[in-house]
């Protein structure tokens, strides 16, 4: 593979590592990806204590002033309105279906959505996933436009401090038409639109870095756009919404970091 510098001009020539060389695996990136999402769901409930917070207890037996025996009355929890010595109004109270009552199957927070994957599964899911990003094919059915994939440039890319370079850099890599395919930004459909995630965006090119640096700052200015540490990788960030196949760009370091460490591989004892 070529490897380019922030002028889009190539440097050399640099081969990948072994991780590249996984077979596609849709459903093993599929199980990755879920167990991800599950795993970053929030607890979601109704107060345990919701529609119950008044006394709606009302005795049936026969001698008691306060009761509903003889009233001709269901007998349907009610809480008392108002009374007059003996004469009591009384409003059904708690029971499902009941104004202001308790739900009759709330969901509860003690629910726990979370999945479990083998480590080898994980590794091999993320290595496929890798992988996936070589073929031209299903990165083009992913939307995306683009010249060549996947593109490897040196080092200068994690030296990228404003955002405008950035955009020039992908602009000479042939990621023009892929940047105005992210820009647009669609208004969700539904009540989503209230809850913290009005805009639909479409995801661009992930940027893989060897460790911290400028560039990953840098790329948060950038809509659409994900930048992540080599260890950091997961198959939710190489296949968003468990569709492999994701536009990526590797910096030289990030690949060399990978082969020396030999991340996502099986640790031999």
């Amino acid at each position: 593979m070529r490897v380019v510098n922030l002028k889009g001009e190539k440097v050399k020539d640099a081969n990948l590592p072994e991780q590249f060389k996984e077979e596609y695996r849709p459903d093993l990136i599929k199980r990755a990806v879920l167990a991800i999402q599950s795993n970053k769901r929030q607890a979601y409930g109704a107060k345990s204590d919701a529609g119950m917070r008044q006394s709606a207890k009302l005795s049936r037996r026969r001698r008691k002033y306060r009761g509903g025996y003889g009233r001709g009355i269901s007998r349907v929890p009610r809480k008392v309105m108002t009374r007059r010595g003996t004469q009591f109004v009384f409003t059904a109270a708690v029971a499902p279906g009941t104004v202001g009552g308790r739900k009759a199957h709330p969901p509860k927070a003690v629910k726990d959505f979370s999945k479990k994957i083998n480590i080898k599964e994980r590794r091999k899911a993320i290595r496929s996933a890798l992988g996936a990003t070589l073929n031209k094919e299903l990165v083009k059915s992913r939307g995306h436009l683009f010249k060549e994939t996947p593109i490897i440039v040196d080092k200068s890319i994690e030296k990228i401090k404003k955002a405008k370079e950035l955009k020039e850099f992908l602009i000479k890599v042939g990621l023009e038409k892929e940047l105005e395919r992210i820009s647009e930004k669609k208004i969700r459909a539904g009540k989503g639109k209230s809850r913290g995630r009005k805009y639909r965006i479409k995801k661009g090119p992930l940027i893989v870095v060897s460790d911290k640096c400028d560039l990953i700052d840098t790329g948060k200015n950038l809509q659409g756009i994900d930048i992540t540490k080599i260890k950091n990788i997961n198959a939710e960030l190489l296949a968003p919404g468990c569709n492999a196949g994701r536009l990526t760009i590797y910096s030289e370091n990030a690949l060399e970091k990978m082969n020396k460490e030999k991340l996502f591989m099986e640790k031999k004892k």
